[in-house]
């Protein structure tokens, strides 16, 4: 990517794009639809910048037989555009799979395999993003009193840069909860890492995993430690009696219809936290039924033949945990009796769950402008674009960290495409700059342009 030489003025890109996952992906492509379909003066010039080395979804939890939870359709780009040459369907054709994946029968790929359509996916449009650049700070450029540009400062291996915005979009995702207290080590993983740290144990004879946690994730895991080494007890601790199954019947999944957005949205903040205490089950703490049974199956059997290396400890709490010189310690607690249980192991794993990074974290003082509820949560409009104060003209949409304003679909795929298409019809209809402004030094007109 071009970019500014030292005393110039920064260029100017009508959106700035600061992650790159899946959401930011589909922007790309969205973008990238458009301005093929547009003439220069109505293209729309964009770069995104990503910390990561290279494209990567949850890559430690990538387990070999992983489902995807949501139906291939809802791809970066098909509920937006059936017709894109983006879509899991096309990939699959340039895979040469597309047959085989008919004669599955199946609406739910492998996770492998969609985190291989996203890459290839984020290959179609890499002229649009730099890896392992980070972006550490965002100023106000100041112009009569109102912000007109954002200034957003980027980190790589050759230092800092400064790249001039009228609009930023705001991916950077979900960052691994851990309990309160408890802090991850060698022994004491979350499930995020999973797989990376399941290869160091590569030459070890482990005699106990415990995986805390009610979820999928946690589900997932217990089945894929338990497989991995079948020598090892693998213990699982929850609050629950039981796993909960996933309610991905017809009607319930209407509340990742892409209207529900708009009904969320509007509905009065009561309603609100009632859908999502209706609707949780639709995503949180919940595991696919198959999973269940499958577990299940497994206990008993071991039961049976008197050989138990799967163990529920249900109704129950991790309450401690301590590293010693060779194993880790942890203590828990019956929920119903208070009784404690010591038990040694090699590994703990923390299936706990996700919180949004914070969506303003990076502003620095354009933070200050941006408008919040009574709540303090960041006000953000139908548009995705944040409520902000009117002398700030520049757009910051969101992508993540919406679930108070448009609901359960915040930070999942299912709606991404369409997500990405109203972002994109925001800009267009909030203006861009003049062609013969933007892509180029503010200072020199030297016209070198982001690729």
């Amino acid at each position: 990517m071009a970019q500014a030489r030292p005393g110039d003025a920064p260029l100017i890109h009508d959106l700035i794009g600061i992650g790159f996952g899946p959401s930011n992906v589909a922007m790309a492509i969205a973008l990238s639809e458009h301005n093929a379909r547009v003439g220069r003066e109505e293209a729309v010039t964009a770069h995104f910048f990503e910390q990561q080395p290279r494209f990567g979804w949850h890559r430690g939890m990538l387990i070999d037989d992983a489902t995807m939870q949501v139906s291939f359709l809802k791809d970066l780009v098909t509920l937006r555009n059936p017709a894109s040459e983006y879509s899991f369907l096309c990939y699959l054709q340039s895979k040469g799979r597309l047959i085989d994946f008919i004669n599955h029968k199946n609406l739910f790929p492998l996770r492998v395999e969609f985190h291989d359509y996203f890459e290839w996916a984020a290959d179609k449009v890499d002229d649009m993003v730099s890896y392992g650049h980070e972006v550490v700070g965002v100023m106000p450029v100041v112009r009569d009193g109102a912000v007109e540009y954002l200034d957003v400062t980027v980190r790589s291996g050759e230092g800092l840069a400064v790249h001039r915005a009228r609009n930023l979009v705001i991916g950077t995702g979900l960052r691994p909860l851990m309990p309160e207290g408890v802090e991850r080590t060698d022994r004491v993983w979350h499930n995020s890492e999973l797989l990376a740290k399941v290869d160091g144990l590569e030459g070890t004879s482990p005699s106990r995993f415990i995986v805390v946690g009610a979820g999928q994730s946690a589900a997932e895991n217990v089945a894929y430690l338990h497989r991995r080494f079948p020598r090892a007890e693998v213990c699982a601790v929850f609050s629950r009696y039981g796993y909960s199954p996933a309610d991905d019947s017809s009607f319930a999944n209407r509340i990742f219809d892409p209207a529900a957005v708009d009904e969320f949205f509007t509905a009065p903040e009561n309603v609100k936290r009632r859908l999502m205490d209706y609707h949780g089950n639709t995503n949180y703490s919940v595991v696919d039924i198959d999973l269940i049974d499958d577990l299940y199956r497994q206990m008993y059997q071991e039961k049976v033949v008197g050989t138990e290396r799967l163990r529920f400890l249900n109704v129950s709490r991790l309450t401690g945990v301590k590293d010693t010189p060779d194993k880790v310690r942890a203590t828990v607690t019956s929920l119903v009796t208070g009784e404690e249980t010591l038990l040694d192991a090699d590994v703990v794993v923390f299936a706990t769950g996700y919180s949004p990074a914070d969506p303003v974290g990076l502003l620095g003082e354009v933070a200050d402008r941006c408008l919040r509820d009574d709540e303090g949560r960041v006000r953000v409009e139908r548009d995705y674009r944040i409520a902000t104060d009117p002398d700030l003209r520049c757009g910051i949409y969101l992508q993540g960290g919406t679930e108070h304003t448009h609901g359960i679909t915040s930070s999942l795929l299912s709606n991404t495409a369409i997500r990405v298409g109203e972002i994109l019809d925001s800009l267009l209809d909030r203006g861009l700059e003049p062609a013969s402004g933007k892509a180029r030094t503010v200072a020199d007109g030297t016209g070198s342009t982001a690729r």
